[in-house]
């Protein structure tokens, strides 16, 4: 997990190169010749967070309407919905899961317009697919995703953008704001911070994460990773949901991560915190908002678009650290596998 967690500045970097950002923007392209009116996205596990982010994308960027399908609407209950209009996506690292699969098969069938984001071009999942990126973040070795999740998000990020431009290819500056994304993925795993936070949470019995608009996904990543690693029960909430009701059970033995950015998303966590800090919460915040008061993980002030690529980094970090921590095998967690198949 450690190796594949310290690849992914070399993972953006090989994404933004000619040769892959090129076969995304191609991709894009042929998505905005076909107009598709709404996006549909399916997924599962650690792929329905970047799948979830890629739906703010689309939504914010785009202005088309987006959300995730439920697989087994498709696989359980036989339901083929009118998907005459719409873009599929299908999001996964291994494109094995036969249930998604199938939801992209019914899709096509419908007329649809299917794309296939995934770690292998020669899966079910691509292959089922009329159109296809290869995330291109190479073998990974733990069962936790990690450097999978954030190439999801960088494709998910080319493609949108891509889509947006017209013909795939991303302004000048935007791609400059882009390039500078390994560099600061470096700067960003060499903060020693995560592994000095571990022992706080050594003996934690549960744990909330919260976060806004693009910064939700990631608080929803990392409450995954804190579950699969230590084994810990995380519960992740938007900073809206988390006021109606759920701030209710946060007190000084609950812990709080809060994913706080500097764009719209992080400000509007502006009510949230002195909630949580009623509730005397311990309070730890992710991201490049000035928070006084609390414990930081602090991350590179970035386009708000652009910060889950590095929020992300310090709760990887994290995860792995409380494992150890823990007495835990991050890199073999009890009861799972890399690819698990349902339907």
């Amino acid at each position: 997990m450690a190796a594949d967690i310290a690849e992914q500045p070399a993972g953006y970097a090989r994404l933004l190169s000619a040769e892959h950002a090129g076969a995304i923007a191609r991709v894009a392209a042929a998505v905005a010749r076909r107009r598709p009116r709404h996006v549909v996205f399916t997924a599962r596990g650690t792929s329905d967070h970047a799948a979830l982010y890629g739906a703010y994308l689309t939504e914010i960027r785009l202005g088309l309407p987006a959300g995730l399908a439920s697989p087994s609407a498709v696989t359980v209950y036989g339901a083929r919905p009118d998907l005459s209009d719409a873009l599929v996506v299908g999001v996964s690292q291994s494109g094995g899961s036969p249930d998604l699969t199938e939801v992209l098969r019914a899709a096509r069938e419908a007329g649809a317009l299917t794309l296939a984001v995934t770690n292998d071009p020669d899966s079910p999942l691509a292959q089922t697919a009329e159109l296809g990126v290869d995330i291109a973040a190479g073998h990974e070795r733990a069962v936790a995703a990690t450097k999978t999740y954030t190439a999801e998000l960088l494709a998910l990020l080319l493609l949108v953008e891509g889509i947006r431009a017209g013909d795939g290819v991303l302004p000048a500056d935007q791609r400059a704001a882009l390039e500078r994304l390994p560099e600061l993925a470096e700067h960003t795993l060499a903060d020693p911070t995560p592994a000095q936070l571990a022992p706080r949470y050594r003996f934690a019995g549960q744990l909330v994460t919260t976060g806004r608009g693009y910064a939700y996904p990631t608080a929803r990543e990392a409450a995954l990773k804190l579950m699969e690693t230590s084994y810990l029960p995380a519960l992740a909430f938007s900073g809206a949901d988390l006021l109606h009701g759920p701030l209710a059970m946060t007190d000084p033995d609950v812990p709080v991560l809060a994913v706080v950015g500097s764009g719209p998303g992080g400000r509007s966590m502006g009510e949230v915190l002195p909630r949580l800090g009623e509730r005397r919460a311990d309070v730890v915040v992710v991201g490049s908002a000035q928070v006084e008061g609390v414990t930081r993980m602090a991350v590179p002030e970035v386009d708000e678009r652009y910060a889950p690529l590095l929020d992300i980094l310090p709760l990887q970090r994290l995860a792995l650290a409380l494992a150890l921590a823990r007495g835990e095998d991050p890199d073999a967690p009890r009861g799972l596998k890399k690819v698990t198949a349902t339907m």
